[in-house]
């Protein structure tokens, strides 16, 4: 088990941060100011607007890439996509249905089903200066509950994510993603942050639990797979609804407490358009110095903004996102600055990944590492973005040397099929404003066409 002995309790209620901590991390007014005003100009060096970048795709992926984007683009194929597929494998049939999206969709967004074919696609990946964070497509919400040996089933495609990651010779530095949903039932999770409220991130609240025999199931499965990836692979925990996150955390900082004695194996996600983020991330490197284990963060904005919202809505509560997209991108831009900070004093004690599509985000954290001397390849920093996505700002951060992640699924196409629509409905307004990207395909198309008619290669 991973939970730590009774004299390693610690509570994480979220106090106010003493005036050092504050001042360490976040710097003084001056030079915030200062690093404002550098942020305008931003650097040269990170061309996003260069078609070139997709020279290295194929025709084949330069016109599916470009097909697909426009489907996203209409409005209400993202938003009933989940219902549109299920009425086209009704009509087509199960294997008609995997004829047409496995060319398609499957293709753009899908590293394979078996292990010769995803080994194709990081091959490739590899190539390309790109590295591959395997996401096993498994996740539940509320009343999708399907009994332990479904989550024991779970827990074996994860080790075996995490062999795969480790064996094959894709790239040095493995990361997987886990949802801890397909560990532990959701009805549990929401109980435990029930609980938790009363005194917010207090370990003391999983020992409660503990003699409840699913609860304790899924603590081990979560503890086989964290000693199974320690010095092998880097386990990333995703965080998913607020009515479960703080059980979420409960659970990820109980293993960082345990594995991260020597290096960021075990990492947390913060979401950035949550008005509490910024205060959740700063108690968690507060923690992480006190207790002696090592921080990794994953950076999001987020994208369950739709869901929360209504919820909030319904339930009375006050909305947990913040009121606009400019407040989530300072947010964002804020805790990136915390992390970069901490990590260009402490970089053997903190990671991150930058994971975000965004572009002024990117450029702002290649900025701040050159300014705090944060190397590029040093491996403290690294940038993420969803395979099938965002691959101008991928293959580009890539080729000026920084450590570039891919997030990829692999699995069946019934397999995928629920996570990719997920996915989709999650992050409409990145698929719906993903028209640069397309723009710049259709450029390189045009490029090649020119060439062809000139009697070019």
């Amino acid at each position: 088990m991973f939970v730590p002995p009774g004299r390693m309790l610690y509570s994480i209620s979220r106090p106010s941060l003493p005036h050092l901590l504050s001042l360490r991390l976040l710097g003084t007014a001056a030079s915030r100011t200062t690093a404002v005003k550098q942020n305008k100009l931003l650097s040269g060096t990170l061309n996003f607007d260069d078609p070139s970048a997709f020279r290295v795709k194929s025709w084949g992926e330069l016109l599916r890439a470009l097909g697909i984007f426009r489907l996203c683009s209409f409005p209400v194929l993202v938003n009933y996509c989940g219902k549109l597929m299920s009425v086209a494998r009704t009509l087509l049939g199960k294997r008609g249905f995997s004829l047409l999206l496995r060319p398609t969709v499957y293709a753009q967004f899908v590293a394979g089903e078996n292990e010769t074919e995803i080994s194709q696609s990081m091959k490739k990946m590899s190539l390309l200066g790109l590295r591959p964070m395997l996401a096993v497509p498994m996740e539940e919400d509320l009343g999708e509950s399907t009994g332990e040996k479904r989550y024991d089933d779970n827990m074996e495609a994860m080790l075996d994510c995490v062999r795969m990651s480790h064996s094959n010779a894709w790239s040095r530095d493995p990361m997987m993603q886990l949802k801890v949903t397909a560990l532990l039932s959701p009805e549990l999770c929401v109980k435990l942050t029930t609980l938790a409220a009363q005194q917010p991130y207090d370990l003391k609240f999983l020992f409660i639990f503990i003699e409840n025999a699913h609860f304790l199931c899924g603590l081990k499965r979560l503890n086989k797979i964290a000693e199974a990836s320690v010095n092998k692979v880097r386990v990333l925990v995703d965080s998913e609804y607020t009515y479960m996150n703080p059980a979420l955390s409960l659970v990820t900082m109980a293993m960082m407490k345990k594995f991260n004695k020597d290096g960021a194996w075990v990492w947390n996600t913060y979401q950035c358009y949550l008005k509490e983020s910024r205060s959740l991330l700063l108690e968690a490197l507060r923690l992480s110095d006190l207790e002696g284990f090592c921080l990794g963060v994953k950076l999001v904005r987020g994208a369950y903004m739709d869901k929360e919202r209504k919820l909030a809505a319904k339930e009375g509560r006050v909305d947990p996102i913040h009121k606009s997209w400019e407040d989530t991108n300072h947010s964002y831009n804020g805790s990136l600055d915390v992390m970069l900070e901490v990590i260009s004093q402490k970089p053997e004690c903190h990671r991150i990944i930058v994971a975000t599509h965004n572009e002024e985000s990117v450029r702002r954290a290649a900025e701040r590492m050159e300014e705090l001397g944060i190397e590029k390849n040093g491996g403290s920093v690294c940038f993420g973005q969803l395979l099938g996505m965002c691959d101008h700002v991928s293959l580009t951060l890539a080729k000026e040397s920084y450590i570039v992640y891919k997030s990829v699924p692999y699995g069946s196409v019934d397999d995928t099929l629920p996570y990719l629509v997920r996915r989709a409905q999650e992050n409409r307004t990145v698929l719906q404003g993903i028209r640069k990207e397309r723009d710049l395909l259709r450029k390189e198309l045009q490029h090649r066409l020119k060439l062809k008619l000139r009697g070019g290669s």
